[in-house]
């Protein structure tokens, strides 16, 4: 061997590092797991609800069951399950059921047939479901803007609405809550035709489902406009609002079918000119108003600086639409005004600020804001359904 050979390292006085070790990947936890805690949360704040409701109720000798499954609007869902739509417009005032969307009464029959139950405990049994399910996607939504403990502050505030106890009632708003949050969870992780498939539902629940359908096909316009998936979720979102406003138009043989009968509940977009009026008489000249009247006037005049709040915070496109939309429609609508506050129930994007701002303060102070919301919810709910004599 030449002795200008290159001459190897011998490996006992100059060891080879071993390679370095893979890094362990970190199991993520069960997504059910992860948001155990704001379901339990959940749970916590409607059963504190439930219990006062039970004792004030027993004090009145009412019921509780047939306060959940079958006063007002849930007696409603209850016709439509049984007995289907109006054939024709009419002229009666508030009496046409064609202004109830179809999704609920639709698996309210459904759940109805194939267990023993009744048509009212079927529709109960789907608020309740449908309640966890939405506080669930409230849950992710927050959770994946800012993180595990926002999430689970943004699941008790919702939970803890004024109204909240309507989520334990025999209405839509829970359905439409789960198919919303699930919907706008969809499209902040990409997930567009996932998004438009739940939008297409909010929109078969509720007539505001055309808020869930605008904030898909803007975001995808928007953001996406060169993606497929992206445009066939902007075309798809609206179609479950579009389809039954249109199969009423057709039931009906006139166009505005739809509009005809929301005039015959006297509930027309005014641009807010009805609102404006009844929060100027409820302010300024009635001497003795109702405290129910408060809780709505409340929830809507502070409804309006949180969202403020939330464009000050640069939320999501998708979360900044859906709550426009769905509080032009709530503001600028005319006709009965004390169910606001509960047209507003789904609108959880409006408490991300302040879920936000509970996250960063003492613990002694998230105790105490928490406790008054959910103690207030508790007795504003029980107020609602047993004192305050009309609809919630």
């Amino acid at each position: 061997m030449s002795s200008t050979a290159t001459r190897l390292p011998d490996p006992r006085r100059h060891p080879v590092p071993a390679p370095a070790a893979a890094p362990t990947p970190v199991a993520r936890p069960h997504p059910l797991r992860h948001a155990a805690p704001a379901l339990l949360a959940f749970l916590a704040v409607r059963t504190t609800g439930l219990l006062l409701l039970s004792v004030w109720a027993h004090r009145q000798h009412h019921g509780v069951w047939p306060i959940l499954a079958t006063q007002w609007d849930a007696n409603w869902y209850l016709g439509i399950a049984d007995h289907g739509y109006a054939p024709a417009l009419g002229t009666a005032y508030n009496s046409n059921n064609l202004a109830f969307f179809p999704l609920y009464p639709l698996l309210t029959r459904a759940v109805a047939a194939l267990t023993p139950g009744s048509a009212a405990s079927a529709g109960l049994a789907i608020a309740v479901v449908a309640s966890l399910v939405a506080a669930w996607g409230v849950f992710a939504v927050g959770d994946h803007l800012h993180g595990r403990r926002t999430g689970i502050l943004l699941t008790t505030l919702w939970a803890a609405f004024p109204v909240g106890l309507v989520q334990w009632m025999g209405y839509t708003e829970s359905l439409f809550t789960a198919c919303a949050a699930w919907s706008l969870y969809a499209v902040l992780t990409g997930r567009w035709l996932w998004a438009a498939s739940l939008a297409a539902l909010a929109g078969l629940t509720r007539p505001t489902g055309i808020a869930v359908a605008a904030a898909v096909t803007v975001t995808a316009l928007l953001t996406r406009p060169s993606s497929p998936r992206a445009l066939a979720a902007a075309v798809l979102a609206p179609l479950g609002w579009c389809g039954y406003v249109g199969w009423v138009g057709l039931r009906l043989d006139r166009w505005d079918g739809y509009f005809a009968v929301q005039r015959l509940w006297r509930n027309e977009w005014d641009g807010g000119v009805d609102t404006l009026r009844r929060l100027r008489g409820l302010l300024v000249y009635d001497s003795t108003p109702e405290l129910f009247l408060i809780v709505v006037t409340v929830t809507l005049l502070v409804s309006v600086p949180l969202y403020a709040l939330s464009v000050a915070d640069r939320q999501p496109l998708p979360l900044l639409v859906f709550g426009a939309v769905l509080l032009v429609i709530v503001l600028g609508s005319g006709g009965v005004y004390f169910p606001r506050a509960r047209f507003l129930l789904p609108a959880f994007p409006l408490l991300l600020p302040v879920a936000l701002h509970l996250s960063r303060v003492s613990r002694r102070c998230r105790v105490l804001v928490l406790a008054a919301a959910i103690a207030s919810s508790a007795y504003f709910g029980a107020y609602m359904v047993l004192v305050w004599p009309s609809a919630p």
